[in-house]
């Protein structure tokens, strides 16, 4: 008798994993549809829509309403301001929620507390903590009139180049919490000892970082840097409440310019505009997997 004959599946193996399957497709089946009608459905007509010189009874322009969209210096401004809060907002609330992660993995006074922190945005609603930022950053604010007491100028906060930095704060405070998750769950899988080995040989904290901690957190830090991404171009909500359909050109950004068009009931230019969108975080969260591929090809 051959060896593998004992690594043959059972007798129905086949028609269980069929049954099986089955199953799951059951269940899969009213979050799938879910998802076609509200989500796949309507972008895949959104899309044929940016296509068409009218919503009924139009015809067929090609990249027409695409060109009409790339000459508007208000879709330029938005696209430029979302790309640039991207930028400079991604890397700093990945350095930020490590470091912080790395400082909950010690045993530190009020660890637990500091924890539960964290957690707090996540739970309360944007809405009534908008207020509170309202409150803080008005002319007649908190922060202005904390310094007035120490003789410095009021500032502006909304309607300057500062906007800019309120829209940032409220979007690492509202997310830093998620990411430093995310990073102590990684953080707790790595084996003590490897530490404890390289300390016997001599490497120091810094060796220990780059070539223990980094290494391990790849997948997690991979995942955060997607998250992280996603969540700058949602931080529509957040400056809509704090300043209304028109902010200040520096908080301009695509969500503002595609309400607007919504508004107006120019719908071409918001399919347009949502689909050059989508196909960008497309392209950015693809092209994250083929650098984090290449990375684990060279670390093997």
């Amino acid at each position: 008798m051959k060896k593998w004959f004992f690594l043959r599946a059972p007798l129905g193996w086949g028609r269980w994993m069929r049954r099986d399957a089955a199953a799951a497709w059951l269940f899969l089946m009213p979050s799938a549809g879910g998802f076609a009608v509200f989500y796949l459905i309507p972008f895949v007509m959104g899309v044929m829509y940016s296509f068409m010189s009218g919503v009924s009874g139009g015809r067929f322009v090609g990249f027409a309403n695409y060109q009409e969209l790339l000459a508007s210096h208000s879709f330029r401004k938005a696209a430029y301001n979302t790309f640039y809060f991207s930028t400079v907002s991604v890397p700093l609330i990945l350095v930020l929620s490590l470091g912080l992660a790395l400082l909950l993995n010690r045993n530190i006074y009020l660890r637990n507390w500091l924890r539960t922190s964290f957690v707090l945005p996540l739970v309360v609603p944007v809405a009534s903590v908008i207020i509170i930022w309202q409150m803080i950053f008005d002319w007649n604010g908190i922060l202005n009139y904390t310094l007035s007491r120490f003789g410095i100028e009021r500032v502006d906060w909304m309607k300057t180049e500062a906007a800019r930095y309120v829209v940032l704060a409220v979007y690492i405070w509202k997310n830093v919490g998620y990411n430093v998750i995310l990073f102590l769950a990684g953080l707790q899988q790595i084996p003590k000892d490897y530490y404890e080995t390289a300390q016997i040989e001599g490497a120091g904290r810094f060796r220990q970082f780059f070539g223990i901690t980094l290494v391990y957190l790849t997948t997690t830090t991979f995942f955060v840097v997607v998250m992280s991404i996603i969540n700058s171009f949602k931080v529509f909500r957040e400056t809509y409440l704090l300043a209304g359909d028109y902010p200040h050109d520096s908080i301009y950004i695509l969500q503002h310019y595609m309400n607007n068009m919504f508004v107006s009931l120019d719908i071409q230019k918001l399919t347009a505009a949502a689909t050059l969108m989508a196909c960008g975080i497309m392209a950015i969260v693809l092209g994250l997997f083929g650098l984090e591929r290449r990375y684990r090809q060279f670390m093997e």
